[in-house]
């Protein structure tokens, strides 16, 4: 296509999607659809367990109350022994209640974000690509292969932390807590960043096995060879839209402060309620900025791939 041999650039195009996707508030019935569909439960089940706990071992019993915010030092070691009181009741309802909520993940999300796929370039979008099956499966294990993904980096990380604190915290000849910090944020930021470089052909290949009729390892291979200029607008998509994500979390947060100096004369009631406002407006934006996010993936892919999109994986 001659739209692939000219100058493309992704911010420039961003507005139009954004009304694309305002225009079709189908799009975002979709994803908040599989995600709530999820959400909820989980939540439900999260918050029956909690209680049950509390039930029998309720918080004074742990020493929660004793907690003091004004000697971080001294309540970081109050709440190490009030997670280490709760951890020998939780760990066990851990070990049913994280594999199904993870295939129960895998599986709405999956079938979730194929239909939403298949409605962005459905008939009444302005996309040029008219054509997206149906392949619940194969999403479904690209989700489940992101999932699993995270889950190595997250303990990888977590037993790096361990590594690190008990090396300069629970030691005998003192706390070395310039040298914990230090490790700290350099195992967060390393990790952050393999997430972010080993995740990226997960966050793609989904278009690839959809758009070009490909298997689960075929769109993983194709997603690393799809060349310098579509990897960087997608790129350059993913950067905004993490850019977005943050100043939407930093709205939330002036949101739900903002009654704050008028507390006394509204009541404890309105900040409950200007927090929940400011939280369910935060996942209303990340969604849609999500589903935008995808639309601009749609549109960079039949630019720079569209002409081969009907070939069959080699």
């Amino acid at each position: 296509m001659a739209a692939a041999h000219g100058p493309v650039r992704g911010t420039q195009l961003l507005v139009e999607h954004l009304g694309d996707v305002f225009r079709r508030p189908s799009l975002l019935g979709i994803e908040l659809a599989w995600r709530w569909l999820f959400g909820i439960p989980f939540l439900i089940v999260c918050w029956q367990q909690m209680q049950q706990i509390l039930a029998v071992f309720p918080l004074d019993s742990s020493g929660f109350n004793l907690v003091t915010l004004q000697d971080p030092w001294t309540s970081s070691v109050q709440l190490c022994n009030v997670f280490s009181y709760y951890q020998p009741h939780v760990l066990p309802i851990l070990r049913w209640l994280l594999p199904v909520a993870a295939v129960a993940w895998a599986v709405l999300s999956g079938v979730g974000r194929n239909l939403l796929l298949m409605r962005l370039a459905g008939p009444d979008s302005e996309s040029r690509v008219t054509r997206v099956p149906f392949r619940p499966l194969t999403m479904i294990l690209l989700q489940a292969g992101w999932l699993i993904l995270l889950a190595l980096v997250y303990w990888g990380w977590f037993g790096s932390m361990q590594w690190a604190a008990d090396t300069h915290i629970l030691v005998s000849r003192g706390p070395d807590l310039l040298g914990y910090l230090i490790w700290a944020i350099f195992f967060s930021l390393g990790f952050f960043t393999l997430f972010a470089l080993l995740s990226w052909p997960f966050s793609i290949a989904g278009f690839v096995a959809l758009l070009e009729r490909r298997g689960v390892f075929s769109a993983l291979g194709q997603s690393l060879k799809l060349g310098k200029p579509f990897t960087s607008k997608l790129a350059e998509i993913n950067l905004v839209m993490g850019i977005v994500k943050l100043a939407l979390l930093v709205l939330a947060m002036v949101f739900s402060s903002a009654p704050l100096p008028f507390a006394d004369e509204l009541g404890p009631g309105a900040m409950h309620v200007a927090m929940a406002g400011a939280l369910g407006l935060y996942v209303l934006s990340n969604d849609f900025f999500q589903v935008v996010r995808l639309k601009a993936f749609l549109e960079f892919w039949e630019v720079f791939r569209g002409q081969r999109g009907g070939e069959s994986a080699s």
